[in-house]
């Protein structure tokens, strides 16, 4: 009967719970793209995934890529973060691209803003 309970607990606070995939349709972490390019200014090589949404948010996309059969150390393949931002008419991307050799620490190899 305790366990009947804790299911129908569950099943009623589920729809409270806000879904991990939904993304928001404000800008990353509420800045403007003037701030971000500040902001963009201090990414360096090798920050982690953390340091990168402390500084920059969340981002508002994601995308993982696999390298392959490569015969060089194993890798986990390139993570790609897209950060949006209108400007007047003009979006602002930033792409940040991150790499690994293990699942959970993926570090800043590059960016770049892909429209400016």
């Amino acid at each position: 009967m305790k366990h009947l309970v804790t299911v129908v607990l569950l099943g009623a606070l589920l729809p409270c719970v806000p879904l991990a995939g939904a993304q928001s349709a404000r800008p990353a972490a509420g800045l403007t793209v003037a701030q971000a390019e500040r902001s963009a200014v201090d990414l360096k090589h090798g920050m982690s995934a953390e340091e990168v949404e402390r500084l920059l948010g969340k981002p508002r996309r994601t995308a993982l890529k696999s390298n392959g059969g490569s015969s060089s150390p194993p890798s986990q393949g390139t993570l790609r973060w897209t950060y949006n931002w209108s400007s007047g008419t003009t979006p602002a991307i930033l792409y940040v691209e991150f790499s690994s050799k293990t699942p959970e620490a993926w570090f800043v190899n590059s960016w770049e803003w892909a429209t400016y």
